[in-house]
Parts: structure tokens; C-alpha cells; sequence
């Protein structure tokens, strides 16, 4: 690992051996702005692979726009190029179809000869050895506000090529208000989750809701991609189970969040390919998984990626843990959203999605009016629960009509 001047980086960096190369950088809340700022300006033409990107990344002609999970960063660029994959899989996309020519780490400072990846580990570990099978760079922002989180993202120093230390504060999501909407179905899944279960739950005020529903519980654990300040609040009103370590891929909060997993042997954070893999998910019993969706229908496959055919998001972990939930002893897979869309004034429960499918074969559907049961049922009774239990009251005529011209028996 050497330590070199931002003058030196630059250089280094424009001297890269490939016309467009391809460049992977921490995502999420964790990117390294100061470092990514310098890549920008050494080469005219690059290709940036980044999950759940942030605004104020590099998007200009010359920059194509990659990633597999579109985050509000790369949203509606034209230069954007949107791979579909479940985010398990991604490691593969990184050694097979879109191996990197340079990788770009945010880091702690070092400690005992090691750094930290801190809040961000997910693909970055995949990349990392990438990059290394084909003799590519390895970069890191050394930062003292990143915190040194334990699991597969601590590296030794010696596998970096080159380090910039840098100190700029670490991103986090803007906090917004519950809303009743939001916190009446957070109630409702919180009914579907008994003391003792795994936790999974996705990005977004519903799976918040959800946590801040669960502070009596007692026991719980918690197996996730991702994971915020909800799972600190369960941590300080005694529902974890003590015994148990917090595990996922990344994190993103608060300034507190960050600073509860320095140096905190109760969270580790694991590469995807291990906490995002079916199997691993379904050996931990009673694992439920709440994740949102964009829009369900009466078949009940879900669509959280793309709004009017338009990619939004994409699979991310949302697959993985879906399968994973429903082989887990006793586990569950919940799909909750609001039953109508405000701003486009309709409904989110739909006849039959039009575009893609994120996932399927759920356990329940949830929203403000209901929870409606699948898993068991035949397919027209899972529609009849999605009309009468899902469904808002001034769609449902609209869907019993639409269920049978789709042939389904739906009273």
C-alpha cells in the first residue's frame, strides 16, 4: 500500500492502459467522493459500475453509467446501462462479463495492518479479486469518519495498490417523517413476525415501519442485504437476541448508525455471494423477508423495478431472500406497499403486471387495508385475498372484472 498526493493519483490513474476503462466504486452511502472526483478528471472516457449510486456522481458525455441496481444517482441518464441480475449474482458479472480495470475503495484508516471497507462490503470483495486476477488497480479514499466494521470486507494493506487519505463525512439518507400509511402497514407485518425470527428487510419507509413496530419483540435476529437505524433502535429496546450476530452486506444511516458498527464485534458485514445465497438464507429458521414493491397483481408476482416500463431500481436482494424465506423453517416472504399510488392516482394492485417481474410465490401481501395470504392457496383464491385484502376499496369492483376476463374465479 502506498500512500501518494492527489497530484501523484492523477497521474497514476491517466496512465491506465485501456482506452475506456471500467471502474468500480463503493455504492450506496459509501462512495468516495474525494477519490471518484479524481478519477473523473484523469480520464476523458470511463465506464462506472456502482450499486444504488447517490446524486453527485460523475454523469457527463464521456461517462457511461453501470450497475445492476439503479439508485437515484444514475436514475432517467441517458447514459445509463442497466444490467438485470439478482444481486447475488453480480460477483459473477464482475469475474465473467465485467471484469474492472481499476476498483475504487472508500476505507477506514488502517488498524493492525488491515483497513476496513466499513459500511460498504457487498460486491466490492468480487471486485477486489477481479481486478487482481487480471492485474488490474486496486485505489482506496482512506478516511477517519469511515468506520472499521469486521467481515469479509477487512483487507490487508498490502492489497492495495495505492491509497489517498482523504477525510470528508460519510453520506446519509435524508430522514423523513412516517407516514400513517407507511406505519399502519409496518404494524400489520409486524403481526406476521414472532419473537425469535430472522430479519430481512429491504430499503424504504415501509421496512423502517416495520422495525418501529417490533420493539416489544424479544429474541429476534437479523440476516439481511442491508440494514439502518431500525435495527439500532431494536438493539437499544432489548429485541435482539444478544447471542446472535447483526449480519449484511452494507449499511447506510446515521451519524450514530456509523458509529454503533466501529469496531462492533455484534455486526459483521459478509460479501454477497454469502449473505444474499438462497441457501445460506433458508438454513436460518423462522427468517422473514419484507421487501416493498412498485406493484402487485392478481397472480401475485410483484414488480419493484420499473415504473411504466421505465427501469426504477432493479432485482437487487429482493430474489434471493424471497427463495431464501420460503425454504426457511417457518419463514416468510412479505411483499408490503400502499394500495394506491397518490401522485399517479391508481391503484398498485393491478390485473397483471405489464412489465417485468422482480419476484413471486410470496407468503403474504400487505398494505394499509389488509394482508392477504398466498402461499397455500390456489390461484383464485390468492386473487380473491389480493382483492378483498390487498386491494384499495375503489379498485377492487375493477379487478374482480378484470380477474375474470384473465379467467381467474373470482367472486
Amino acid at each position: 500500500m502506498r500512500v501518494v498526493s492527489e497530484q501523484q493519483l492523477t497521474s497514476i490513474l491517466g496512465g491506465l492502459p485501456v482506452e475506456c476503462p471500467r471502474v468500480v466504486a463503493s455504492g450506496n452511502f459509501a462512495t468516495p467522493r474525494t477519490l471518484l472526483g479524481l478519477v473523473d478528471k484523469a480520464l476523458a472516457r470511463y465506464r462506472l459500475f456502482v450499486l444504488n449510486a447517490q446524486p453527485g456522481l460523475p454523469d457527463r458525455n464521456g461517462v457511461d453509467l453501470e450497475t445492476p441496481f439503479v439508485g437515484a444517482g444514475m436514475r432517467r441518464s441517458p447514459r445509463l446501462r442497466y444490467f438485470p441480475s439478482r444481486l447475488s449474482l453480480v460477483p459473477l458479472l464482475l469475474k465473467q462479463n465485467l471484469a474492472p480495470d481499476l476498483v475504487v475503495l472508500h476505507c477506514s484508516t488502517p488498524r493492525d495492518g488491515t483497513v476496513s471497507m466499513g459500511t460498504e462490503v457487498n460486491i466490492l470483495p468480487a471486485a477486489v479479486e477481479a481486478a487482481r486476477a487480471r492485474g488490474a488497480l486496486v485505489v482506496a479514499q482512506v478516511n477517519p469518519h469511515m468506520p472499521y466494521v469486521f467481515g469479509d470486507g477487512v483487507l490487508a494493506c498490502d492489497e492495495i495498490d495505492y491509497v489517498l487519505e482523504a477525510e470528508e463525512p460519510l453520506g446519509s439518507p435524508v430522514p423523513r417523517p412516517v407516514a400513517d400509511t407507511s406505519r399502519t402497514i409496518g404494524g400489520r407485518v409486524a403481526r406476521l413476525i414472532p419473537d425469535g425470527a430472522t430479519l430481512q428487510l429491504g430499503i424504504g419507509a415501509i421496512p423502517d415501519a416495520v422495525l418501529g413496530a417490533l420493539l416489544t419483540r424479544r429474541g429476534l435476529a437479523v440476516w439481511s442485504e442491508m440494514f439502518s437505524d431500525g435495527v439500532l433502535r431494536l438493539h437499544e429496546a432489548g429485541a435482539l437476541d444478544d447471542t446472535r450476530t447483526v449480519t449484511a452486506s452494507f449499511v447506510f444511516g446515521s451519524p450514530e448508525l456509523y458509529a454503533w458498527v466501529d469496531r462492533n464485534p455484534r455486526v459483521v458485514l459478509l460479501r454477497t455471494e454469502k449473505t444474499n445465497d438462497p441457501g445460506v438464507i433458508a438454513s436460518h429458521p423462522a427468517l422473514v423477508s419484507v421487501n416493498g414493491a412498485l406493484e402487485v397483481d392478481l397472480y401475485g408476482q410483484a414488480n419493484a423495478s420499473r415504473v411504466r416500463g421505465e427501469i426504477y431500481s432493479g432485482f437487487g436482494g429482493q430474489t434471493d431472500f424471497v427463495v431464501g424465506a420460503l425454504h426457511s423453517p417457518g419463514g416468510r416472504a412479505v411483499i408490503a406497499l400502499p394500495s394506491w399510488h397518490p401522485k399517479a392516482d391508481r391503484s398498485t394492485i393491478v390485473p397483471r403486471l405489464e412489465g417485468s417481474v422482480t419476484s413471486f410465490q410470496h407468503s403474504f401481501i400487505v398494505t394499509e387495508q389488509g394482508s392477504a395470504a398466498i402461499w397455500g392457496h390456489d390461484a383464485n383464491d390468492q386473487a380473491r385475498h389480493i382483492i378483498e385484502h390487498a386491494a384499495h376499496p375503489d379498485a377492487r369492483e375493477w379487478l374482480r372484472e378484470s380477474g375474470r376476463t384473465l379467467g381467474l374465479r373470482v367472486p
